[in-house]
């Protein structure tokens, strides 16, 4: 026999997995706990029906970001060639405020050691090197060709960065 979650005391179940037995006290703690879930499951939506076309950006970034740490660990800094131990960024060849067209172009970020990223400003000099040296400069050239196109994205594109990079996390998550 179960024993209620509010009062502790031990119950003959009416229904499958029934929590809390059918004395008064334990039935309205059942009701306010119930009315709690239904509450933040309502307020979880109208959050999500609140969030601006700039607070969806600002989530995708960071699902984008935490992809490309999540593949680079245990790797090298692009720049200047330092092994990434626990604290290094997602940088950015081609800035992702300037050119939107590239900014969650995963050729077009890399793993930076911290010094490199924000204090060399993304080392870019060396950060060209490494993409010419690993890829070619028809390639490089591409890439700098396609961030000069002007882009703007929509809600729905960005719901779809974040579930496609949120995917690719769990994916990474797995090994």
């Amino acid at each position: 026999m179960p024993r209620c979650k509010n009062c502790k005391n031990k119950f003959e179940q009416v229904r499958f997995n029934q929590k809390f037995c059918l004395e008064p006290e334990c039935v309205r703690v059942w009701v306010e706990s119930e009315k709690a879930k239904q509450w933040k499951k309502t307020k979880a939506k109208a959050k999500l029906d609140l969030m601006t076309l700039s607070d969806y950006l600002k989530l995708a970034q960071q699902v984008f970001n935490k992809y490309i740490r999540l593949k680079a660990r245990g790797g090298y800094c692009c720049s200047c060639g330092y092994e990434l131990k626990s604290k290094f960024d997602a940088g950015h060849y081609m800035n992702a405020n300037n050119h939107w067209a590239v900014r969650f172009d995963e050729r077009n970020v890399w793993a930076q050691c911290v010094n490199c990223n924000q204090h060399k400003h993304g080392n870019l000099i060396e950060y060209r090197s490494f993409l010419v040296k690993h890829h070619g400069e028809k390639w490089v050239q591409q890439l700098e060709q396609d961030a000069k196109k002007t882009r703007k994205f929509t809600k729905d594109e960005l719901k779809e960065i974040i579930a496609i990079y949120k995917k690719k996390i769990k994916e990474i998550d797995l090994y």
